[in-house]
């Protein structure tokens, strides 16, 4: 079974930065597309940006400049997620996903993490 698990959330002041990161478990041969999605309090979850495994990149215009996402394509398939700049509107539980991931036992078309919360106090 592939598992998706998020850290490195937390508090932070305006204008900081924080580093999120999600590790994908499960006996994976390769993962397509991994992203970061965001639902803050009272909204849809947004898309905020996917790398392919070619390392072509997509960004939500509201993060543009200040995130950066990346992927450790060896064994581990680890995504990261670096925030700089933080906005008060930054502020929700940031979710992990993987798409089209191939292990040895199946294929999974997507698989969700459990997120992790992101608070950016004025």
């Amino acid at each position: 079974q592939v598992q998706l698990v998020e850290s490195g959330g937390g508090l932070v002041q305006a204008g900081g930065s924080l580093r999120l990161v999600c590790a994908a478990s499960g006996s994976i041969v390769s993962i397509n597309v991994m992203g970061w999605y965001r639902q803050a309090p009272g909204k849809q979850r947004e898309l905020v940006a996917f790398i392919t495994s070619g390392d072509a990149t997509h960004y939500a215009d509201p993060v543009k400049g200040r995130f950066t996402i990346s992927r450790d394509n060896n064994a581990k398939n680890t995504l990261y997620l670096e925030m700089n700049s933080l906005k008060p509107e930054d502020t929700a539980v940031y979710y992990c996903t993987a798409v089209r991931v191939v292990t040895t036992m199946r294929d999974y078309p997507e698989v969700w993490g459990q997120g992790t919360l992101v608070t950016v106090s004025t």
